[in-house]
């Protein structure tokens, strides 16, 4: 087969499989830029191929094109944009220090808290943990503990004085 005739069937091949491979790489991802690239990378394939190699060319361009997107899903996994120099191949002692000395001050905090929540009475400590630890509404929290509004506001705000004044001492 002379250049001629390899193009023409090359073109004839691509206008008659492009738009049934766009919608089998939908199959695989809904990344339109991605599948164009993968149907490109194939058709660039077929067509530095000799003719003879390929045998069934419908069964041949839709197994490449798939195989060529989980190519291309693998190489995403595995390369990032962090450069080589910005990764931390192991941890040095320093880091490990750092670590501790982090986690020490984390349990000495955790501890200041939980000796000023016990300064707080029973209902203040349940409405602290409603609004700050559940993030809910004063309103449902009126609901909650079965309380008017203006109540609920008023022990959030003397709870926050007690914890001030429990903090300075």
């Amino acid at each position: 087969m002379n250049t001629v005739e390899k193009n023409e069937h090359f073109s004839a091949l691509y206008d008659q499989y492009i738009q049934p491979m766009f919608n089998f790489g939908l199959r695989f991802t809904t990344d339109r830029e991605l599948i164009k690239d993968c149907i490109h990378d194939v058709f660039v394939k077929v067509y530095q191929k000799d003719d003879e190699q390929i045998r069934n060319a419908s069964s041949y361009l839709f197994i490449a094109l798939r195989n060529k997107i989980l190519d291309e899903f693998r190489r995403k996994i595995f390369l990032t944009e962090t450069p080589l120099e910005d990764c931390q191949l192991s941890r040095s002692v320093t880091d490990t220090e750092t670590i501790y000395l982090h986690n020490e001050a984390e349990a000495i905090r955790q501890k200041k808290v939980s000796v000023l929540m016990d300064s707080l009475t029973r209902r203040q400590k349940e409405v602290f943990k409603l609004y700050y630890l559940e993030e809910r509404k004063y309103e449902d929290i009126c609901e909650t503990m079965d309380m008017n509004y203006h109540s609920v506001r008023n022990l959030v705000y003397r709870g926050m004085l007690r914890l001030r004044e429990a903090s300075l001492v």
